[in-house]
């Protein structure tokens, strides 16, 4: 009697472990789904790794691999390599220590590496790759340990060398900057420049909305935060960028600077990071001041805490991707639950309402930053997200 307890006790432990094992891996393992909506899907993973994605050619095999937090994925089969000691977070109870990535050669050794946004406050920080070499991924602090006060921080090309940059606000002095990557070989250290001076809007902690272009049309480009815009001069280090009061809407995510109405003059368009609505903002002229007319474009899916535009049908023009930022803060808001969506617009500049709303996906989402890459050398962007629901990468299959 003993010894068949033990033998159902044994089988039913073992089938446990098994089938725990199994679960555990089904997330980790690739799953491709029909081309739909004129994309073909794959989720990389289920795990909750982080909010962010890019994508860099690591290891020198000439395909792009996909950055997600302290993990790397290595193409075509994604399999699964730690940069430094990480874990799986839950998505209800936690946030994750990746916000935002980006994959580039920082200290210009010819390797790709990765830039790591931290919880809104903290310091990025970027892992030195190692070069196919074994162990962990040095760990180097961005601009003395700057604290980056956005929840969007964007990635823009600010100096025109053709790097990204990252422009934010400073979270200890409550100041536009920008944080420059080095620019020598073999540098390791960030430099910070200032745009604005200390004390000015849209530079709190938490802080939603930022975005650069050419707002007055003077050649020039400004920074556009909730509150107004920074007037942009030809320099951009000398922390004297005056500010121009102005209403752009409600806490959003990266803000968008294109003159949608085709009326000559340059508008915003935002959405929301927590709320509900996607929203371009109509550049008027209000006795000879800048302000701006908010005009919804959709209510499709509330929590859109990351933007990007690009080309995605191949009509010459950028088109606007959004998506939902699933569990934003662990199902504690209105609709941070509901379905998942991805999606991207067609801006049609002259033919109102100048939107056309496309579905990508509903089951899946966004993080804080979307990448747009062509990852199969098809010479059409593809999409890459990672949010609380996992990674996915989005290839593009859009008629032209």
């Amino acid at each position: 009697m003993k010894k068949k307890i033990y033998y159902h006790w044994t089988r039913v432990a073992s089938l446990s472990f098994m089938l725990c094992f199994a679960l555990h891996n089904s997330s980790a393992q690739p799953v491709q789904s029909p081309v739909t909506h004129g994309f073909k899907k794959t989720k990389i993973t289920g795990d909750f790794i982080s909010e962010g994605a890019a994508v860099a050619d690591l290891n020198k095999d000439g395909e792009l691999d996909i950055i997600a937090g302290y993990y790397w994925f290595e193409a075509p089969s994604w399999t699964k390599h730690e940069m430094a000691p990480s874990r799986v977070f839950d998505p209800k109870k936690e946030y994750s220590n990746s916000f935002l990535n980006i994959g580039m050669d920082v200290n210009l050794d010819g390797w790709a590496d990765a830039v790591i946004i931290d919880f809104p406050g903290k310091p990025a920080f970027w892992f030195e790759n190692p070069q196919n070499k074994a162990g962990e991924w040095k760990k180097h602090f961005i601009a003395d340990t700057t604290g980056i006060a956005n929840e969007s921080p964007g990635f823009i090309d600010i100096d025109g060398d053709g790097r990204m940059e990252i422009l934010c606000g400073d979270k200890a002095k409550k100041q536009i900057v920008w944080l420059q990557a080095p620019t020598k070989k073999e540098e390791t250290e960030w430099k910070k420049y200032p745009l604005s001076k200390p004390n000015v809007a849209g530079t709190e902690n938490f802080s939603h909305g930022i975005g650069y272009g050419d707002v007055d049309k003077d050649g020039l480009p400004d920074v556009v935060v909730r509150e107004g815009w920074f007037k942009g001069t030809k320099d951009n280090k000398a922390g004297n960028w005056e500010f121009m009061p102005a209403n752009l809407g409600e806490p959003c995510s990266h803000m968008q600077i294109l003159d949608v109405n085709g009326d000559g003059k340059t508008d915003v368009v935002s959405a929301s990071a927590h709320a509900l609505g996607i929203w371009w903002h109509e550049q008027i002229n209000d006795g000879g001041k800048i302000d701006f007319k908010t005009h919804l474009v959709s209510k499709t899916t509330a929590q859109t805490h990351s933007a990007i535009m690009a080309d995605l049908n191949g009509d010459g023009k950028k088109d606007y991707i959004t998506g939902k930022r699933f569990l934003a803060h662990h199902g504690r808001d209105p609709g941070d639950s509901d379905p998942a969506f991805l999606l991207w617009f067609e801006i049609t500049p002259g033919k109102a309402p100048y939107f056309i709303e496309h579905q990508i996906d509903k089951d899946s989402g966004s993080g804080l930053n979307v990448t747009v890459e062509d990852m199969n050398g098809d010479k059409q962007p593809d999409i890459i997200v990672a949010n609380k629901n996992g990674v996915f990468l989005f290839e593009n299959f859009l008629e032209k």
